[in-house]
């Protein structure tokens, strides 16, 4: 369906099939030569008025010869009519699409797993929330597979310290590429980005606090047949602002009782 803010002769209609365009999930659209695209059928133009909604039916065609697997193509709707352009010919329009992801069944390998794990670009050395882990999934199967699971955050003692859904959207990993997935791990208050001076920083650290060597669990299940999918790794996490912060504390008490002990020495020596 589409709602247009102005009057209009006509909506027209187009198809393209589309492939992945780095980890991204982003799709690149590759023309309508072959596949999915040529067995997609929908009427050529639409006319909506200002402020109407239209359904647009649309059927699919799967040729008695197609090889089992995924196909993927969109449905454009853009005010040109793309059968008047030229080659080589340059027009301004817009247009929006509807993405089809098809599978055609049959013995479909599946083929799919975790190729990188790690926290998103930093160390494993970490002094405060958030803390955003990465992982890329990689299928070089047949056809489009969903990665579902959690991410376990384990502290030094071996318990769960969080649970985060690995793939919130369940954004799909189409056949012979990769994609990459990050996870954020929060603090108590929701910030989405690490705080920007010393005792902002220790004060995030106070709030929810961690230390010690963690432990990061990734388990998925994936594919019709829901084969499964895990990695780990390991991060030291070290509150050292809130530390130090704690330890001068430390040493100015230590210093104030050192003073008031030699003071009451000092007043029982003069009494006596």
């Amino acid at each position: 369906a589409i709602i247009n803010e102005r009057k209009t002769s006509g909506i027209f209609t187009s198809f393209e099939n589309f492939e992945p365009s780095g980890d991204t999930g982003s799709p690149k659209f590759i023309g309508s030569k072959d596949g999915l695209a040529t067995w997609l059928q929908t009427q050529p133009t639409v006319s909506v008025a200002n402020g109407e909604t239209v359904k647009i039916p649309y059927t699919i065609t799967i040729p008695a010869n197609a090889e089992p697997g995924g196909y993927f193509a969109a449905i454009f709707l853009g005010e040109q009519d793309p059968g008047t352009q030229s080659a080589g010919e340059v027009s301004i329009g817009g247009k929006i699409g509807v993405l089809i992801l098809l599978r055609v069944s049959g013995d479909i390998e599946e083929q799919a797993g975790i190729s990188e794990f790690s926290i998103s670009d930093s160390g494993k050395f970490q002094t405060t929330l958030p803390i955003t882990f990465a992982y890329r999934f990689a299928n070089s199967g047949g056809d489009r597979v969903v990665p579902l699971g959690d991410i376990l955050v384990k502290n030094t003692f071996g318990g769960i310290t969080a649970t985060l859904p690995a793939n919130t959207n369940e954004g799909s990993v189409l056949p012979n590429s990769a994609r990459k997935f990050q996870v954020m791990w929060n603090d108590v208050s929701g910030a989405t980005s690490t705080p920007n001076n010393f005792f902002a920083t220790a004060k995030s650290q106070f709030s929810d606090f961690h230390f010690g060597l963690y432990k990061v669990e990734l388990s998925v299940m994936y594919g019709a047949t829901n084969q499964t999918a895990s990695d780990s790794f390991r991060f030291l996490f070290i509150p050292w602002q809130l530390l130090t912060i704690a330890f001068v504390g430390l040493v100015m008490v230590l210093f104030a009782l050192r003073r008031y002990n030699a003071w009451i020495i000092s007043k029982s020596k003069l009494k006596t």
